[in-house]
């Protein structure tokens, strides 16, 4: 199983990115959760957000909630995590990461980071003030 994690960049304050997760390797019969995490220099991995297989259950760090979205589509094996209204803070290199849950459930929503199997190399997200 690979993740390929993209989308970040330089971007002001205010402004929003899309990050994308390309997820491969899992059977078509295969139900996964992903979750996306971020790491700021000098500070520990924290969750950002994370979406069930099916994509009806949600859950995000209160930090991000009413600013970022995420979604998926499972004809394309990826998901996105759009953050609108990004603030200096949000500066870090997010990670996503999968977790199979075919034994679990489609909403099965894993919330700590102990709980993934798999994980991107990330992308560098970099927001001015």
């Amino acid at each position: 199983v690979q993740l390929q994690a993209s989308g970040g960049g330089l971007v002001q304050a205010g402004g929003s990115l899309r990050l994308s997760c390309v997820v491969s390797g899992f059977s078509s019969r295969d139900y996964y959760a992903i979750g996306w995490f971020r790491q700021a220099p000098g500070k520990e991995r924290e969750g950002v957000s994370c979406v069930s297989h099916s994509g009806g259950s949600t859950d995000y760090a209160e930090s991000v909630k009413g600013r970022f979205t995420i979604s998926r589509d499972n004809a394309k094996n990826t998901v996105y995590l759009l953050m609108n209204n990004l603030r200096h803070e949000d500066t870090a290199v997010y990670f996503c990461a999968a977790r199979p849950v075919t034994n679990v459930g489609t909403e099965y929503l894993p919330e700590d980071e102990n709980d993934y199997d798999y994980w991107g190399q990330g992308t560098q997200v970099t927001v001015s003030s």
